[in-house]
């Protein structure tokens, strides 16, 4: 792929839909593309959260670790993200990713994800909007086991 193409893929994303091209494509310059086997762990639940990773292709499974194994609570396919939340609220990661299938990323740093979000504040407010849009999905879906959960008591 070719730097024009992976401004493109950024564009795409509702992140940095709003950032101006010359930006996207320094973002575009100063992210590590990384390819990954499908089956293969991106990062496990619990490791450090340095970098936000985009799907420029492919797909991948988020993992929660369980007593009986991991479960799977999402599917992130091509221009979706994932790591926000371990760079953002400076914590470990919350889950395990793992390919499903070949899989091509772009990795911006934690410190490049920083620099971004202070040089352009209209980031914020869609970090802020994609977050807040994961809460209430994650509120409705919770609501909705417990209700199936109550059902079956």
């Amino acid at each position: 792929m070719s730097l024009n193409q992976d401004v493109e893929a950024l564009r795409a994303i509702s992140l940095f839909a709003k950032v101006e091209p010359s930006k996207l494509k320094l973002l575009a310059f100063t992210s590590e593309r990384l390819t990954f086997k499908a089956d293969e762990e991106l990062f496990h639940q619990g490791d450090p959260g340095d970098a936000l990773y985009i799907i420029l292709d492919g797909e991948a499974d988020v993992l929660l670790d369980a007593p009986n194994g991991p479960i799977k609570v999402a599917t992130v396919g091509k221009h979706g993200f994932f790591g926000d939340i371990a760079i953002l609220c400076n914590v470990p990661r919350t889950a395990t990713v793992k390919a499903t299938k070949p899989l091509e990323t772009l990795r911006i740093s934690k410190d490049l994800f920083y620099q971004l979000v202070t040089q352009f504040p209209q980031i914020s407010i869609e970090i802020m909007r994609e977050l807040a849009m994961r809460l209430d999905k994650t509120t409705r879906d919770y609501r909705e086991a417990a209700a199936k959960l109550k059902q079956g008591a």
